[in-house]
């Protein structure tokens, strides 16, 4: 009752320990006291807000029979997990499907669930939703739910190319539910670690500098495995655990080792941290499973219009080539020269 009326949890949990004469008269801890408080606001189908978003979603489905939905329940029939796709993210993914990036941050909507929205590219390089989920937890059981969801909604085709963050629960599912797609992790998360992991060592800067360097300019795998062992042994690096882990995974992560597989141009999942901060504008506290929907599909249109205006302006300029003495004559004139449109994604549009 106090977090519905915006009492901060160190507040209720002060006045616990007062009410008991003392902390170690609680059989619990401030942290018991937050994740209890989370899984209350994610148990949808309080003050009508489940029933509210069975309603929205059936009324999507009766315009257009190609909307999709799963709503998983818990125990208690209450709302626990949600997935959706609008017939056009189901088109494009037909098309535009073959690597897709996932990223799971939390969002600061009435339930305070993990927002996880499937992101791909398309033709003109620009990010396009291919599905959403909102979830009550991020461990690998919910992900290989919500996995097969997917999977289910996309006619069972995997994506080729799927990329995440380090979360272990995460590449768990992928292993069950997509044992053939390859799993690539976001190169920034793991660079950004290295401050944690290594500025304890004396010589940091230095090991710091020389990692930077092998992992970015290695132009083959055997210049980066020999260079590693040197940084081992150069800095006596050989015990350190994060170290060791990373370099057992190094083919999900290390770029010489990711050559010549399609990845639509991602290295990062700077796409689907795009549209995060972007819900992040719209979304607060007192954000509604429905509102959030309806800005879902805002954003939608939106994107859809950006493509719209992609393909009319590629479908009517003209590139000029200019005139060089190692081209001939006929190749030196002005070419009209239209970006390959994916004809059957445009109609499916349609």
């Amino acid at each position: 009752m106090n977090d519905e009326a915006s009492v901060h949890i160190n507040k209720s949990f002060q006045s616990l320990v007062c009410d008991v004469g003392g902390f170690e008269n609680l059989p619990f801890v401030e942290h018991d006291v937050r994740n209890y408080t989370r899984r209350q606001r994610r148990a949808l189908g309080k003050e009508g807000d489940g029933q509210a978003l069975m309603a929205h979603f059936s009324h999507m489905r009766q315009m257009n029979n190609n909307f999709y939905f799963e709503i998983d329940f818990d125990d208690n029939n209450r709302i626990s997990n949600v997935f959706w796709a609008d017939a056009r993210s189901r088109a494009a993914c037909e098309e535009f499907g073959d690597v897709v990036s996932f990223d799971t941050p939390y969002l600061t909507n009435k339930y305070d669930m993990p927002f996880a929205p499937v992101v791909g590219v398309n033709h003109h390089g620009q990010s396009i939703l291919l599905g959403c989920a909102l979830l009550s937890a991020k461990d690998t059981s919910t992900f290989v739910c919500l996995f097969n969801c997917w999977r289910r909604c996309m006619s069972d085709k995997s994506p080729d190319g799927i990329l995440t963050d380090q979360c272990k629960a995460m590449q768990n599912a992928i292993d069950i539910v997509f044992p053939n797609t390859r799993h690539r992790w976001c190169l920034w998360h793991t660079m950004k670690k290295i401050l944690e992991k290594l500025q304890g060592y004396t010589y940091y800067k230095t090991i710091k500098t020389k990692l930077k360097t092998l992992v970015y300019e290695s132009l083959n795998v055997h210049q980066f495995e020999s260079g590693w062992q040197q940084l081992m042994n150069d800095h006596d690096l050989d015990n350190n655990d994060w170290l060791v882990t990373l370099y057992e995974e190094r083919k999900r992560w290390v770029p010489c080792y990711l050559k010549g597989i399609f990845w639509a141009g991602m290295s990062t999942t700077q796409r689907s941290e795009g549209l995060n901060a972007f819900f992040d504008r719209f979304i607060n506290s007192t954000t509604t499973l429905q509102q959030f929907v309806v800005q879902y599909e805002n954003v939608l249109r939106h994107k859809a219009e950006k493509e719209c205006e992609a393909d009319f302006a590629s479908l009517n300029t003209t590139i000029h080539v200019p005139p060089s003495p190692l081209l001939n004559d006929n190749i030196s004139k002005p070419t009209h020269i239209p970006s390959l449109q994916k004809y059957k994604w445009n109609s499916a549009r349609r």
